[in-house]
């Protein structure tokens, strides 16, 4: 193994040890720890890990502080970024059962995020309960949205307006979802044919 192999792979060993176990109270790695335990190049490493995950069918996917997400963003951005190891593909039914949530849990999320982005990306959280409130039992709907808020996937502000979280936008296709919801809503209001 060349110099330059060895050199690579310590720090994808160290970044794997860094991405896959949890320090703190949600996962993910700041691009700035990353930074100070792999060095100024911790981007090429992220890069040749992805590489390496894509036979898992994982990905390193990077979580900018602002919703969007720069086209070739710098160092500092970078710094400020989460790193979070997340699935490339999508779950089967069969698997989503064994992530521990409950099917109406995860249909209490994808309605959630749905109605959040149909406000602009925040919406009372009395809203949020109310609509939730159509199609869970009654006192599951407070504990739902507070479990969304402790795993990452809501915030809420002092206002009670809840806002997507860093973790919605690193796991949730966003655009897929909404496609599939504009789908699914195109088709319930076709009319019926008769052949």
């Amino acid at each position: 193994m060349s110099k330059r192999k060895a050199y690579y792979a310590g720090k994808v060993k160290r970044a794997v040890h860094m991405l896959f176990f949890r320090r703190h109270k949600n996962p993910g790695v700041k691009g700035w720890e990353l930074r100070r335990s792999l060095g100024s190049d911790y981007p090429k490493v992220l890069s040749i890990l992805d590489e390496h995950l894509k036979a898992l069918d994982l990905q390193v996917k990077t979580v900018f502080e602002d919703e969007k997400t720069p086209e070739n963003p710098t160092l500092e951005q970078l710094d400020r970024a989460k790193f979070y190891v997340t699935l490339r593909g999508e779950l089967t039914p069969k698997e989503a059962k064994m992530v521990g949530w409950r099917i109406d849990d995860l249909a209490g999320l994808a309605i959630t995020i749905s109605y959040i982005l149909s406000k602009g990306g925040k919406a009372p959280r009395k809203e949020v309960e109310e609509l939730l409130n159509e199609k869970l039992p009654g006192w599951r709907v407070g504990l739902n949205i507070d479990r969304y808020i402790r795993y990452g996937y809501l915030a809420q502000d002092g206002n009670e307006q809840l806002y997507l979280d860093w973790r919605t936008r690193a796991e949730v296709d966003l655009k897929a979802l909404m496609a599939l919801l504009l789908g699914a809503e195109s088709e319930s209001k076709s009319p019926n044919k008769v052949e």
